[in-house]
C-alpha cells in the first residue's frame, strides 16, 4: 500500500543547516523509493492550518519509507541538519 513522507516544519533555526541537509536528504530519499510530490508554503490555508513549510514524499509502502529514514545515506543527512528546525515527520497510509 503507498504511503506518504510528511515532514511540517515549525520552525527553521539555522538556514545553512537546512540547505545542507538538504543536499543530502533529496537524493537519499529518491534512491531508496521515494518521489517528491509537493514541497513549499501553503497557497492558502484553512480552520486552525498554519502556514509552515510542508514536504510530501509518497513510497510503496510504510515499511519503504521506514526504511529510507533509516538508511545511512538518509541518517548523514539528519547529521548534517543537526538541529537546524523543528520540525515533525509523519508516515501516513495511503487510501487504495
Amino acid at each position: 500500500m503507498t504511503a506518504y513522507w510528511i515532514s511540517i516544519y515549525r520552525e527553521i533555526l539555522d538556514e545553512d543547516k537546512l540547505a545542507a541537509y538538504a543536499e543530502l536528504a533529496g537524493p537519499a530519499l529518491t534512491s531508496n523509493g521515494g518521489t517528491f510530490v509537493a514541497r513549499g508554503l501553503p497557497e492558502k490555508v484553512y480552520e486552525a492550518g498554519e502556514e509552515t513549510r510542508t514536504v510530501v514524499i509518497r513510497f510503496d509502502s510504510i515499511e519503504a519509507a521506514e526504511a529510507a529514514h533509516d538508511s545511512p545515506e538518509y541518517q548523514k543527512a539528519l547529521a548534517a541538519l543537526d538541529g537546524g528546525v523543528v520540525r515533525e515527520i509523519r508516515l501516513v497510509p495511503g487510501v487504495e
